[in-house]
């Protein structure tokens, strides 16, 4: 039988690979990942991060929901962020914009608040395709699995229970 725990942990698990295959593109097949890229990869550390708490804690009711809603709300915007960089590659070359400072740069020299505005907005390098599987892009690839969490997460809070507890916190 699911539980909402079983859930939790193969969240998870599925992020974690995709950090994983993320940096096996970075590290063996040479791929540098631009800002909006980092930004993905950090929502998908967040995400797993949730689902590592809720899995552990295990929570009913109302805490169950509010995880569920902070998953939903960190992949949204990991959708957003790999949207945009979707729709930055589908612009024709002469409206892609120039490529901008590194993100290391941007965030030294810049506020905070300046910087991921510069960051979000996305440049040449975010539009650049450097890999593709089954003709989708990593950025492609990135928002069917942030939507496919939304997704799962929704149905999750609606047909899942949590297990029985062998503690009472």
């Amino acid at each position: 039988m699911l539980t909402s725990r079983l859930f939790y942990l193969f969240l998870f698990t599925v992020c974690l690979s995709l950090l994983g295959f993320g940096l096996y593109l970075e590290h063996v097949k040479g791929l540098e990942p631009c800002p909006l890229c980092a930004f993905q990869r950090m929502a998908y550390i967040a995400i797993s991060i949730i689902a590592l708490i809720s899995a552990i804690h295990n929570p009913k009711n109302v805490f169950r929901i509010i995880y569920n809603i902070l998953l939903i709300i960190v992949a949204l915007i990991g959708a957003g962020i790999a949207g945009r960089q979707t729709w930055l590659q589908h612009l024709p070359p002469e409206l892609v914009p120039e490529c901008g400072p590194g993100l290391d740069y941007m965030l030294e020299v810049f506020p905070l608040g300046e910087a991921l505005k510069m960051i979000l907005s996305g440049s040449g390098e975010c539009a650049e395709v450097q890999w593709r599987f089954i003709g989708f892009s990593i950025a492609e690839w990135s928002l069917v699995c942030f939507s496919m969490i939304v997704i799962a997460t929704v149905i999750a809070t609606f047909i899942l229970k949590p297990e029985r507890r062998l503690f009472n916190f």
